[in-house]
């Protein structure tokens, strides 16, 4: 009989967000992504793509802004599907990668305005999350 019958905090479940078919399709019509955040504010990958645009453009300000939303709303959405602050985000499941993407984006523009502890948080997050998707991310 083991001595702990309570389970191993250490062995958290995947949490795996439910699908976004409406900003999917959008998306993949071209619909401007500005525009996909305004139908799908909630929507982790839009905010994540918006702070992207933002990044490519220069505007490392705009590009924190944007991906600390999308950070904020992929808490909401993993807290929503049962995720207790730790435990695994897999990149292979699509509807993830929008809050890794954020987590991602949020991390290289607090690099670039030079908040490292911010950073590292972020990073220590990311990996905790999927230590896969980063490399994924910047391979694009």
């Amino acid at each position: 009989m083991p001595d702990n019958l309570l389970p191993n905090p250490s062995t958290n479940p995947e949490t795996l967000l439910a699908a976004e078919p409406e900003v999917d399709a959008a998306l993949a019509a071209g619909a401007p992504v500005a525009s996909v955040v305004v139908s799908s504010p909630s929507s982790s990958l839009a905010w994540a793509m918006l702070a992207d645009e933002a990044w490519a453009r220069g505007a490392t300000v705009e590009s924190y802004a944007y991906a600390r939303v999308g950070y904020h709303r992929g808490l909401d959405a993993l807290r929503k599907a049962g995720w207790r602050g730790a435990g695994p985000v897999p990149w292979s499941h699509e509807p993830n990668r929008g809050v890794l993407r954020s987590l991602f984006a949020l991390r290289r523009a607090a690099e670039a305005i030079e908040e490292p502890g911010e950073a590292e948080r972020l990073t220590q997050f990311l990996d905790g999350a999927d230590p896969t998707a980063a490399e994924a991310i910047a391979r694009g």
